[in-house]
């Protein structure tokens, strides 16, 4: 058995979700000793694919004519691509149609969480296709805390072991709750503020350029770095803000679960199930919510539960990603 474990445009979508999660695939496939490939032009089995651009479509077409059997990954939907990047909501339906398009290719549908697995089961033309949920995972053995690299983070952006940091993660897009956390900068002004990620401002809505451009003594826009940075500040910060709109998954808060770090996320059907509010994480629904949590965080008033977090990271490790792709691809 071999898989052709195919993305479009790699490089473009490599500093995204996606790209972690792609990542992740590589590193699943290789502790289960399964065989794969990156090249189309090589022989396979089964081919998985992880993106909806033109290529990655007719390469699964093709590919369907020649008898191969077919893995399509589901790492977006309408609903996480609505509140996204400039005229997203004006093109959403249109969006969704190719999607279905798309994915109806599978002989099998994967898809991050039973969250989105339920969404794609609503789509008309899908409803008859089987799905999995199944994990876009965390490298257990990478994120962990690292007191020696927390420290490295408060020294590279100029945290006194006083200061009170707080840290976000995302694109600059609308969907990420970017506006929000800058608000709530604003609103917290004894607090610190570090956002990592990035996207180009010129395809981002006017609220998210506005959000982006603001200058604040207690904000900083990192940019994107790399993961060892995400881990460091993970294990340096004090508070993991995910003020997210929409997501299939959301592979931050389970990297910073992983590195016991303490977390707000907002209450949205996503994380229904597995993040708990008040054992797993804390949850908030509007920008007055999450300052009064952030408040309530920081004068000690909240419980600790990065050990309980810790557990649902377990759950998630890469491992366990890894079997449940084979389990998928020998079905086939």
């Amino acid at each position: 058995m071999k898989v052709l474990l195919y993305t479009e445009n790699e490089r473009m979508v490599g500093k995204s979700g996606l790209g972690k999660a792609i990542k992740h695939q590589m590193k699943a496939l290789d502790d289960e000793k399964i065989d794969y490939t990156k090249d189309p032009k090589d022989d396979y089995d089964i081919l998985h694919i992880n993106t909806y651009f033109p290529k990655s479509y007719l390469l699964a077409k093709k590919a369907k004519k020649n008898g191969k059997k077919i893995v399509y990954h589901a790492h977006s939907t309408e609903e996480d691509y609505k509140n996204g990047f400039i005229l997203a909501k004006q093109t959403s339906k249109l969006f969704k149609k190719w999607l279905i398009k798309c994915y109806s290719l599978g002989d099998v549908i994967v898809t991050p969480t039973l969250y989105s697995k339920r969404l794609l089961e609503g789509y008309k033309g899908l409803e008859n296709k089987k799905i999995y949920d199944v994990s876009n995972g965390v490298d257990l053995d990478f994120f962990k805390r690292d007191k020696k690299l927390g420290d490295e983070f408060r020294k590279k952006y100029g945290y006194t072991k006083e200061d009170k940091v707080i840290f976000g993660i995302g694109l600059y897009i609308e969907r990420k709750g970017i506006v929000d956390f800058v608000n709530l900068a604003k609103r917290l002004p004894e607090y610190k503020f570090i956002w990592f990620g990035y996207s180009p401002l010129a395809v981002a809505t006017k609220s998210v350029k506005k959000a982006v451009k603001t200058k604040l003594d207690n904000l900083t826009f990192a940019g994107y770095v790399e993961p060892k940075m995400i881990k460091a500040a993970m294990s340096g910060g004090d508070l993991f803000l995910f003020p997210t709109l929409e997501e299939t998954e959301g592979i931050p808060i389970i990297e910073a679960l992983a590195c016991k770090c303490s977390a707000i996320v907002r209450d949205i059907p996503i994380f229904d199930g597995w993040l708990i509010d008040g054992k797993t994480v804390y949850k908030a629904k509007t920008i007055d919510d999450f300052e009064k949590k952030i408040r309530l965080f920081f004068e000690g008033k909240l419980a600790d539960l990065t050990d309980n977090g810790y557990e649902v990271a377990k759950k998630r490790d890469i491992k366990n990603v890894g079997k449940k792709l084979k389990k998928i691809y020998k079905s086939l």
